[in-house]
């Protein structure tokens, strides 16, 4: 026989499991796509894995308005550790001997054309495995996202229940967009620093063309969190009748 508590609770595990790995899956495309292309989308350069981050701030800010502070600071904490695992991973992964003679497969190695510079600062030219050069290409932004993700993440949380605490649980519309235009703005400008800080230092890349980037990482994600307003209202006003949830209680 059916138990309506325990089908409960089961309902509001079940919500956050969705809301949890749609995080981690948005957090991991930055990380695996990251910066293998960059597109323009009108004025704005960005890299392709840029294109999903924005929404793991909406995954934390629904988490912390339905669940509190302690729940979104557990999924924001797991998602640091499996950063923390893909770049151990990947370092492993240079460092670990490759086949070689006949048996290795033809589309392991690659013959540049030219020579490539990494965002490390490294040229690569000649024959190079695929893997270490998708490594060389992305462990620094992978390093650096893990940075960023640190800094604006947590403070996304800390920031959406200052303002929760500050207008009394009232005024969504402020504690959602506040909270992720400041932290976003914190991920944007560290994250394309510290990826292509060296290419500055050695003078491989304009301070113009860092700036661009910056400003073109910062434009795109706030337009997506501005955007995200009446989504976020409609999902909160669904799920707590969905989950029976007193928002005006999670702390």
């Amino acid at each position: 026989m059916a138990n309506p508590e325990t089908d409960l609770v089961e309902r509001r595990e079940r919500v956050f499991l969705v809301l949890a790995a749609f995080f981690i899956c948005c957090m991991t495309l930055l990380n695996v796509v990251g910066i293998t292309r960059f597109i323009q989308l009108g004025p704005l350069q960005l890299a392709l894995g840029v294109l999903p981050y924005p929404l793991t701030f909406l995954c934390t800010d629904l988490i912390c308005e339905l669940y509190g502070r302690a729940r979104a600071n557990f999924v924001v904490t797991v998602g640091l550790g499996l950063n923390i695992f893909i770049f151990a991973f990947m370092w492993l992964g240079s460092h670990v001997p490759s086949v070689t003679g006949a048996a290795v497969p033809p589309w392991q190695v690659l013959q540049l054309a030219e020579a490539v510079s990494t965002p490390t600062g490294r040229t690569i030219s000649g024959s190079v495995e695929l893997f270490q050069l998708l490594y060389q290409c992305t462990a620094g932004a992978v390093f650096a996202s893990m940075m960023a993700y640190v800094a604006a993440q947590y403070a996304d949380v800390r920031l959406f229940h200052f303002w929760k605490r500050l207008t009394h649980g009232k005024h969504l519309w402020l504690r959602n967009n506040f909270s992720t235009l400041i932290s976003q703005a914190v991920d944007s400008f560290m994250v394309v620093s510290i990826t292509f800080g060296a290419l500055l230092v050695a003078g491989e890349m304009a301070p113009a063309t860092l700036l661009l980037l910056m400003a073109s990482n910062y434009a795109f994600k706030m337009v997506v969190a501005l955007l995200d307003t009446l989504p976020f209202y409609l999902l909160v006003a669904k799920l707590s009748r969905y989950l029976q949830i007193d928002t005006r209680n999670m702390a």
